[in-house]
């Protein structure tokens, strides 16, 4: 059947947008072949610790995950070695008012930072009362290149301890904004797999696997049907898998993977997951299901320069709305901040603090949050947080609770 001729044009048009951004990209690919290093933290002074509140319920449980991190570091803190900075103006509003995701002012404020504590933010969507602009994680993490994100999910009575890596600025989130309409009946949209991208996100993983003894990666993707992408993807991971010989490692498609993640017999055999960006998403969040709901869930956004660390939930608005923002579960920003501590070099503050989650959250339970008045607010949550990492008996409680599980 021939193609109606009024269209031409907007194929035409459509084929020099997908040109421009084949040399986006291949720009980009460029630009990661002559990266530098990785920063030594250990060598600032100060170490700059962003504290960006978000929207919604972000500034309310950053605010809480602040008071633990000044609790921690109060000693690095009097002595100057680590300062927290408060970063205004990632909300909605502000984000309206400049038409961008991140307003240039705020942007150069984060990169002013060297680590970010990053509150949930708004994305719009469609029947919002917003412009459609573009998800200011997504921008963050171009911004900054932050090409890994990391989210571990545990559940001891369950025998579960996972680290997903997902790649963050590659796949069809990169690109998902800049897709194409042809006429009235057909949406095209793109995904980008890159050598270079896949590779780095990878050695991440086996890396991680190797530093913590862990000898098994999974890699998830669906290269039987997307075999240009995902097949790239997947040959990087059989190449890297080459050069740790102690580590085996296997690959899932991502549709089975879901069911895998709860079934009982299989869920404890993974540890470390490498994945695209899509498939990240939706397995960590299933994951954290797993544990007990995205509001217990942090996110590590890591780039060579920067990190970044989150909740894996949404602003929730609506608490805002109904006025029960000073509810709202801090547990994913608490855990965020542990995940901060471990890549700023404080790994024994940043196990401290998972322990004391752990009891609070998976074995006591003395403080429950509801996200409601009928439960606990997330100031009183945080101050019990923080009671529990008083304990001198932390890490004996924490082995008592976990034995028993």
């Amino acid at each position: 059947m021939a193609i109606n001729p009024g269209i031409t044009k907007e194929i035409e048009e459509a084929k020099d947008f997908f040109g421009r951004i084949l040399e986006e990209q291949l720009s980009r690919i460029e630009r990661m072949k002559g990266e530098e290093g990785w920063t030594d933290y250990g060598k600032l002074s100060p170490l700059v610790i962003g504290i960006a509140g978000g929207d919604g319920i972000g500034p309310f449980i950053s605010s809480q995950a602040r008071n633990v991190l000044e609790f921690l570091l109060c000693g690095e803190i009097k002595s100057g070695r680590v300062e927290l900075r408060d970063i205004e103006g990632l909300t909605i509003e502000n984000r309206v008012k400049a038409n961008m995701a991140i307003p240039d002012d705020v942007l150069a404020e984060i990169k002013k930072c060297h680590l970010i504590l990053k509150g949930p933010t708004t994305t719009p969507k469609k029947g919002d009362p917003w412009p459609n602009i573009e998800s200011a994680n997504v921008a963050m993490r171009r911004e900054l290149d932050l090409f890994a994100n990391v989210r571990p999910v545990r559940v001891p009575s369950r025998n579960i301890d996972w680290m997903f890596f997902r790649e963050n600025t590659e796949g069809s989130y990169v690109l998902g904004s800049k897709g194409v309409n042809v006429g009235r009946d057909l949406s095209v949209d793109f995904t980008v797999t890159t050598e270079q991208g896949s590779e780095r996100i990878i050695s991440l993983a086996f890396d991680y696997a190797k530093k913590n003894g862990i000898n098994r990666v999974t890699v998830v993707t669906k290269a039987n049907v997307i075999k240009k992408t995902d097949g790239r993807f997947l040959n990087v991971a059989e190449r890297i898998a080459a050069r740790y010989p102690g580590i085996s490692w296997d690959d899932w498609f991502i549709d089975i993977m879901t069911a895998k993640l709860i079934d009982p017999a299989r869920a404890g055999g993974f540890r470390v997951l490498v994945m695209p960006n899509l498939y990240g998403d939706i397995l960590t969040d299933e994951a954290a299901q797993i544990q007990g709901g995205v509001g217990t869930a942090g996110s590590a956004n890591i780039g060579k320069r920067y990190a970044m660390f989150e909740a894996i939930h949404g602003s929730a608005p609506r608490m805002v709305e109904e006025g029960r923002q000073q509810y709202a579960d801090p547990s994913s920003m608490l855990k965020a901040a542990a995940m901060l501590l471990n890549h700023a070099g404080y790994p024994e503050y940043s196990r401290r603090l998972d322990m004391a989650l752990d009891i609070c959250l998976q074995y006591e339970k003395k403080v429950r949050l509801t996200g409601r008045p009928d439960g606990a607010t997330g100031d009183g949550f945080a101050a019990y947080v923080m009671e529990t990492l008083k304990d001198g008996s932390l890490e004996k409680r924490w082995k008592e609770f976990s034995s028993r599980a």
